[in-house]
């Protein structure tokens, strides 16, 4: 059995290890739908997963409360707000430079350290600060291009946006979960519905009206686009009841295990030696886990 004091970090791990099949899934969309269709993909055919979820949690646990106004004005900052870091982080798709973008995208931890104690008021202790900084620096340095490529302000920019709004979204849904009066599953539950909900309205709006090609090729591709939604569904059906149990610095600073996941089963590290830079990047990653798991 595990310690509930645990779940939220089992929680996370399965999480990390779905979404790498969720981005499998809508990498393969987006050759015929676009970045634009491979982001609805998530939302919209996620929300009738993020449905079923919630009413096996109201046939176990009974229906939550209504939340109030402010509740529903959380979601929606948090849901408008991941709908606009993977449009930054899309955007920089079309620069030569996108591996910086990526590279300063990985700060969203460090900055959700920030905006959670000044936000929600979350603790930060030093060993949790020094956790979060070590795991950013790893995966910064895992991502960092090699050397002599041209740094430009424009993917900086774009990288660092992304983090940002990344990092406000994971503060919006946590606050939102924490104002739902009922345990931490229906609290995540419901924050899920809500969230996918405006999202996936949100996002067939702007493709009715920039890219219906795109929407019309993310129905055709009903099969993959299921696959994407299942995973998507249940990787933020288990980052949000992470949220619920302990705070966002610490659930996304765990997180980052899911580059090293990656690192580990591409194709370019099962061939190659890693480099001094990427096996000090492994190393730092590993440690910031280690120590968030104790902080």
């Amino acid at each position: 059995m595990i310690p509930t004091e645990w779940y939220w970090a089992v929680f996370v791990l399965v999480a990390a290890a779905v979404q790498t099949v969720r981005n499998a899934a809508q990498r393969s969309i987006s050759g015929t739908a676009g970045v634009s269709g491979a982001t609805q993909v998530r939302f919209l055919y996620g929300l009738p997963f993020a449905i079923v979820f919630f009413g096996l949690v109201v046939f176990i646990y009974g229906a939550p409360p209504m939340p109030d106004a402010s509740y529903f004005a959380w979601v929606s900052f948090g849901a408008v707000l991941q709908i606009s870091a993977t449009a930054f982080l899309l955007a920089a798709m079309n620069d030569r430079n996108f591996a910086v973008a990526v590279a300063y995208s990985r700060t969203e931890p460090l900055q959700i350290a920030i905006f959670g104690l000044i936000v929600l008021g979350d603790s930060l202790t030093v060993l949790l600060v020094v956790a979060v900084v070590t795991a950013t620096g790893g995966v910064i340095v895992l991502s960092w291009p090699k050397a002599g490529a041209r740094v430009e302000p424009r993917p900086v920019v774009m990288g660092i946006l992304s983090a940002s709004c990344f990092a406000l979204s994971a503060v919006g849904f946590r606050g939102a979960i924490q104002m739902v009066d009922a345990a931490f599953l229906p609290a995540a539950t419901t924050t899920l519905v809500v969230a996918m909900a405006l999202q996936a309205a949100l996002t067939t709006l702007f493709m009715l009206a920039r890219d219906r090609k795109g929407l019309r090729a993310v129905f055709s591709a009903w099969k993959v686009s299921l696959l994407a939604g299942f995973t998507g569904a249940l990787a933020s059906q288990l980052w949000f009841s992470a949220f619920a149990l302990e705070s966002a610095a610490r659930v996304r600073t765990l997180g980052v295990i899911e580059i090293l996941f990656a690192q580990i089963v591409s194709a370019r590290m099962l061939r190659e030696r890693a480099s001094a830079r990427e096996l000090l990047g492994i190393v730092l990653v590993v440690m910031g886990v280690v120590l968030v798991l104790n902080a």
